[in-house]
């Protein structure tokens, strides 16, 4: 059976060379990095530039690798029941995306008295401000989420849908 491309990679058909600049920017990001950190800020990130299509791949990753509650993430990470480490790095994520400019020193010392290391800290930053650059491309271009996300349950679909529909079938 042959492999049927996601929307994103048809988004990409005019420029091929982009898209595997971004997967192998991505993947250097995700290599060093918690696969679950990642997903929690990539999630944080996603919610707020309001790309539906990112936060239900990362949502669906969060969902079926970890058995997060993603519905209550999505709604409210800090009433979420995760631990402080998690809803602080889910906090720097939407100041990469709501300011990255007004982000300070004392901003980076909360995660630090949580244990975080400089690269930890970085690894957050380089995954919010990633996701910024693919979330708005599929946004500009008018990319939907695949259709098989409407195999997601309604209220998950409904937490996870911030911005663009999922695409009909």
């Amino acid at each position: 059976m042959p492999v049927v491309p996601t929307n994103f990679e048809r988004a990409f058909a005019e420029r091929p060379e982009a898209l595997a600049a971004w997967v192998q920017l991505n993947g250097a990001i995700k290599a060093g990095m918690d696969l679950r950190r990642y997903e929690l800020a990539t999630l944080a990130a996603a919610r707020r530039l309001r790309s539906s299509y990112c936060c239900l791949a990362h949502g669906t990753v969060l969902l079926e690798r970890f058995g997060e509650p993603v519905r209550e993430i999505a709604r409210d990470h800090r009433a979420a029941g995760l631990d402080a480490v998690d809803v602080a790095v889910m906090d720097l994520a939407e100041r990469v995306v709501d300011d990255a400019g007004s982000i300070g020193d004392s901003d980076k010392q909360t995660l630090r008295d949580l244990g975080l290391s400089e690269t930890e800290i970085m690894d957050v930053v380089l995954a919010a401000a990633a996701r910024c650059f693919f979330a708005k491309t599929l946004d500009a271009l008018g990319v939907r989420a695949d259709a098989r996300y409407r195999d997601l349950e309604p209220e998950l679909q409904e937490a996870l849908v911030v911005g663009r529909p999922i695409a009909d079938a």
